[in-house]
């Protein structure tokens, strides 16, 4: 699939599999169709509900993340980074991060919504928030669990 074709109206697939981190090391992050139709749920579900509430675009830092980029940076064993079911959303600071949560409450399917940052002691961008949000293929598997402050060493 060509990485500019839309999985939703406001989210291309090149968003999701772009990463500085696979281009340096040559690692190929193409993902399999099954891949592509999770994160087509994840953005009906999550991303487009969520962008549609705060009114202006979403940025994505981190999408689809094959074996190798997940290994590459230093991502969880099981993430649902690998599945297609999760993306990391660029936050201003932690403010944006959880007025992001309260919408996601009020207007998203989610299983995860993780305020992330680096630890201020970290050589790469300390102190920088994300929120991680997820969304299980299977709706009813969804957690609706929120966590608050999870630091990135």
């Amino acid at each position: 699939m060509n990485p500019e074709t839309k999985l939703t109206p406001h989210f291309r697939l090149s968003e999701f599999v772009r990463s500085a981190t696979a281009e340096a090391r040559g690692i190929d992050n193409t993902p399999p169709d099954s891949v592509i139709v999770r994160l087509m749920a994840l953005c009906i579900y999550v991303l487009e509900p969520l962008r549609a509430a705060v009114g202006h675009p979403i940025v994505i830092t981190s999408g689809y993340r094959c074996p190798a980029l997940n290994a590459a940076v230093g991502g969880v064993a099981g993430s649902q980074h690998m599945l297609g079911e999760a993306a990391d959303i660029r936050c201003l600071d932690r403010a944006e991060a959880e007025a992001l949560i309260a919408a996601l409450n009020r207007v998203a399917r989610f299983d995860q919504a993780i305020i992330e940052r680096t630890s201020t002691s970290s050589a790469q961008a300390p102190g920088t928030v994300w929120l991680h949000v997820s969304c299980k293929f299977d709706p009813t598997q969804n957690r609706r669990q929120t966590i608050l402050d999870l630091v990135k060493k």
